[in-house]
Order: structure tokens, then sequence, then C-alpha cells
């Protein structure tokens, strides 16, 4: 009754403030709504605990409508079919998708695998510096030419040096698109078109909120995504965007960023995030 649709609003309330797209919590607070008609509630005890444990399923059945992607397997199986992974990473300016990359190489060099990088953004002056810092780091190799270069010929420059080399994994960076930069989004299309990734991935960060959403539709426009790295991840973000992008785009988040060091870089647990939203 009355007490019920009080207890629904409040949390389809603290989801919106957790980041989840408005549209999104609409969603599941509706089939909240269906999954509870069939539950017994007994007279004058507090509905919250059994709502909230169907909340955590209908959230967690968000995340696993939208599929699974684990890198590291992709990168075995192609490894054992001789051939390089290839990654292709998009995402606006400022998300940590560079970032992302380095500690995705890092962390395959210490699995045991090698990585290239492409530095694709010839176009945002010091991307190529900053990638060239963080290969320095890490101790990779990185493919550039300079800035105002073809980035899909630096990819591609990439790509084959990994097949002459038998190199296990090619991360090709691109430059951060502003949403309204047809250019941009062409280039984008043209490395994806030369290179035939293996995965495209967008790099999103965790305490954009709604933009994440917004971000992911633009890129969607222009290339094929198939997974998502939420960056910036950090303790006291709940992490909404993963439900929203999840749901809106219909891909998986792969992988979470947790922190500033290389090693900060974690598979995505769906059930540490629905946690953090249910509470």
């Amino acid at each position: 009754g009355k007490d019920l649709d009080k207890v629904l609003d409040e949390f389809e309330l603290s989801l919106v403030e957790s980041d989840v797209a408005v549209s999104v919590a609409d969603y599941v607070a509706t089939e909240l709504k269906e999954k509870l008609k069939d539950v017994q509630f007994a007279r004058f005890s507090d509905p919250r605990a059994k709502v909230k444990a169907i909340l955590g399923d209908v959230l967690l059945s968000v995340l696993d409508k939208a599929g699974r992607l684990d890198i590291f397997e992709l990168v075995e199986a192609k490894r054992n079919a001789g051939e390089p992974a290839i990654i292709v990473f998009v995402g606006i300016n400022g998300t940590g998708k560079t970032t992302s990359i380095a500690k995705l190489a890092h962390i395959l060099q210490k699995r045991g695998r090698t990585c290239i990088l492409a530095a694709s953004d010839t176009y945002r002056s010091g991307s190529i510096e900053q990638l060239e810092e963080h290969a320095r780091r890490i101790g990779v190799r990185m493919i550039k030419h300079q800035y105002g270069a073809d980035p899909a010929a630096v990819a591609f420059d990439a790509v084959n040096y990994a097949r002459g080399h038998g190199i296990n994994a090619v991360l090709i960076d691109t430059a951060g698109r502003m949403q309204t930069n047809q250019n941009l989004l062409e280039e984008m299309r043209k490395i994806v078109r030369v290179t035939k990734p293996d995965v495209t991935i967008l790099v999103v960060d965790a305490l954009t909120g709604n933009d994440a959403v917004e971000q992911g539709k633009v890129f969607s426009q222009a290339v094929k995504i198939d997974g998502i790295i939420l960056a910036k991840l950090d303790a006291d973000v709940k992490g909404g965007n993963a439900i929203s992008l999840s749901y809106i785009m219909g891909r998986p988040v792969t992988l979470v960023g947790t922190g500033q060091g290389y090693d900060d870089l974690e598979p995505f647990q769906p059930q540490t995030i629905v946690r953090n939203l249910v509470g």
C-alpha cells in the first residue's frame, strides 16, 4: 500500500542520486513493482529489507543482460590463434582513457603478455608525450607519428609491427572526440575500418553521472562499442553509471579504475556495484 509506494519512491530517488540515469531508474522501479506484486509482506513489518533484496536482483539482471567481456580472455584466445588482440579505446578528453590504456598494458605485462601502444591521438597537444611517458614508465614500445598525422596510419603501423614481432596486444589511443566534431568522429571510423579491432572500448569517468550516457550514445553512433571501462571509480563513488550504460547501450562494463597506480584497474564486479547502490 502507501508505505510500500513511499519505500519505492525512496529507492528510486537514491538510485538517481547515485548517478543512475532517470530513464533507467524508472525502468528499474517499474520492474521492482512488477516483482513485488506477488510478495507477501507481514503486517506492520518494514518492507525495506525485502524490497532491497529484490531491487538487488533487478539491478543484477540489468547488468547480466548486457553480457560480459573479459579482455584478458580475449588476449589469450588471440594469442592461441597466433594473432595480436587489437583494442581501440575511445572517450572524451579527461575521462582517464590514456591512463586506463597504460594500466592495462602494465597488467598484461605482469601477466607475461607483450603489448604495443599506438598514439593515434594526433590532435590534442601533449597527447603523444603523455602516452610516451606512460610507455617509458611501464616499459612498453609505442608507435607514433607527428601531430596532425593520419591517426589511422599510426594505428595501422602498430598493428603491423605487432604482427611482425609476435606481440600479444595492440592498445590504440584515440583523440578525445568532442561530441560535435564530425571530422574527429570520421577519423575514429577510419581507425576502426583500417585496424579491424577485436573490441572497441569506451572509457567513461565514473564521476560524470548522466553525461557518461550521452557520451555513450554519441560514440555508439560513430563506431560499434563492445565494452566500457569505468575510470575513477574510487571509494566514494557509487557507480550508478554502470547500470545506466549497461541498460542504455546494452554493453557490459569490463574493467574499473580504482586508483592512481598502474595496478589500479580491476575486472568489473557486478555484485560490488549493486551492493554500493542498494546498501
